[in-house]
């Protein structure tokens, strides 16, 4: 996608001619541009087309099924804003694209090791954000019955769907499958029922957080929901490691189980992607192969 796809955009955006667009790494549910401006300031595309979509199919399910487009992030923006974490300004709101201010700055993947102030913010806005609660779960505008099935059900559920697949792909799950579902089912008996859920960003690793003038900044917000917060910080524990704050209160027996669903997630998920023609490929099977010998050691 060049200039001449977005020089609308830009002018809707900025009221200026464009002058370059270059196409940012990630995403692979939609495309992210930075515009350029023939003033030499910048601004920051996000593009849902179905050119922009890598993955082959998409889960059909509303919780994480196809967690990507406009009215996602719009909803996520708003939810998060209210939360009180930092997420960037939007300059424009159109059909397919949405056009946001260009924060500059680094990502936090890149500070980890020294920028401890801007991890320590982080870890503050996320706790005020998980601190957000709803006593149904599913994506802010569009939340689960009353009558849905507890958030346990729905991860083992997903877990069992995920295993499967993984045997059709790896050897070496397929020969532990009997073992791996006894795991999730003894994991999930002891979970006890729960009255309320948190506001999660739902895939957030250091490469989805920039710092800009000391403050951490969320992106790639479109899986925003109201879930069980242990399902994120199995997340944040897998991605930051050792920068990990482990916070009180979290229940060991939904972490032990979403552990596990996680990691089977992470090989089912990446490996499907590389049935399509996803460009960072040996990235998506480092993943895969990392989570396949998580999932067989959990």
């Amino acid at each position: 996608m060049g200039v001449a796809d977005l020089k609308d955009i830009a002018q809707a955006a900025y009221g200026r001619e464009l002058r370059d667009v270059t196409r940012l790494h990630g995403g692979s549910k939609k495309g992210v541009y930075r515009l350029t401006l023939d003033d030499g300031t910048t601004g920051i595309a996000y593009v849902w087309r179905a050119s922009e979509d890598y993955w082959p199919t998409h889960e059909h399910d509303p919780l994480f099924g196809n967690a990507s487009g406009r009215d996602l992030f719009l909803t996520a923006h708003t939810a998060l804003s209210e939360a009180g974490a930092c997420v960037p300004r939007l300059v424009l709101v159109d059909r397919d694209t949405i056009v946001v201010e260009d924060l500059g700055g680094e990502f936090l993947e890149k500070l980890l090791d020294h920028d401890t102030e801007a991890l320590e913010r982080l870890w503050d806005d996320l706790q005020a954000v998980h601190q957000r609660t709803s006593p149904r779960y599913g994506r802010p505008s569009a939340l689960q019955p009353e009558d849905a099935p507890p958030v346990p059900d729905v991860v083992l559920e997903r877990a069992l769907k995920h295993l499967a697949e993984c045997c059709e792909r790896v050897p070496r799950i397929a020969a532990e499958r009997e073992r791996l579902e006894t795991q999730l089912r003894q994991r999930h008996a002891t979970i006890e029922p729960r009255p309320e859920y948190g506001l999660i960003h739902g895939e957030l690793g250091p490469d989805h957080v920039l710092v800009a003038d000391g403050r951490p900044v969320l992106i790639d917000i479109e899986g925003v929901m109201f879930f069980d917060v242990e399902w994120e910080h199995v997340f944040l524990e897998l991605r930051f490691g050792r920068h990990y704050r482990p916070v009180k209160g979290l229940d060991p027996q939904r972490m032990s189980l979403y552990r596990l669903a996680q990691y089977l997630s992470l090989v089912e998920g990446p490996l499907r992607l590389l049935d399509g023609d996803f460009p960072h490929r040996a990235a998506m099977r480092e993943i895969a192969e990392q989570n396949i010998e998580r999932a067989l050691t959990a």
